[in-house]
């Protein structure tokens, strides 16, 4: 179904190590908020959703969130390559060390692995297309905490990216509930839900 391009959606090219900001970053690998979470939220929805243009929707997403992971693994992978036993335990990054060396593992910023409590698919369109504009929104804001914790312009520079990304699926999200609510006005369905009716 796929077709990969051997090549990051934005191009990654940290030149100095940082293993105290790999620890941040790493939540959007596998933080509640970050990719794996996201591609695997959309690419689940998208079984239960009425029409092709949604499912559609979040096929498109839940495959570009994919490449943001991708994304995310090159740049904690670059900032913590070629490090020294003491610039592991200057940064704090000696307990990371320990589990994983420097092997990109799914972790949120606090240190809890990735769990699928972070995503939801409820088979409901309103109700999934709500859960998503909501996740764009928060992914944004943990981009926009990164950034405060940098002065790497070439990590900037990859995370801006992202940040920008959010925006755009938030909006895409936006038109996706417009299309949902106007065909299911149609049928009244706020006002009368007919597969609730015992008569």
């Amino acid at each position: 179904m796929w077709t990969y391009e051997k090549k990051l959606q934005y191009p990654v090219k940290i030149t100095r190590p940082n293993p105290k900001l790999a620890q941040i970053i790493i939540t959007q690998y596998g933080g509640p908020d970050g990719e794996l979470g996201a591609s695997l939220r959309y690419l689940s929805q998208r079984f239960a959703m009425p029409w092709a243009e949604l499912k559609g929707l979040l096929t498109d997403i839940g495959t570009e969130e994919l490449g943001h992971l991708e994304m995310i693994g090159a740049i904690v992978y670059q900032l913590t390559r070629n490090l020294s036993v003491e610039e592991i335990e200057k940064a704090g990054f000696d307990k990371y060390f320990v589990d994983h060396t420097t092997g990109v593992y799914p972790v949120a910023a606090s240190g809890a692995p990735f769990t699928a409590a972070y995503l939801q698919s409820k088979g409901d369109v309103l109700t999934d297309l709500h859960e998503n504009l909501a996740a764009e929104q928060k992914a944004r804001t943990t981009y926009d905490n990164i950034l405060r914790f940098t002065d790497d312009p070439d990590v900037a520079d990859a995370i801006k990216f992202l940040r920008a990304r959010e925006v755009v699926h938030y909006q895409r999200f936006g038109e996706g509930l417009r299309l949902a609510t106007d065909r299911l006005n149609s049928k009244n369905f706020y006002a009368f839900n007919p597969s609730f009716d015992k008569k």
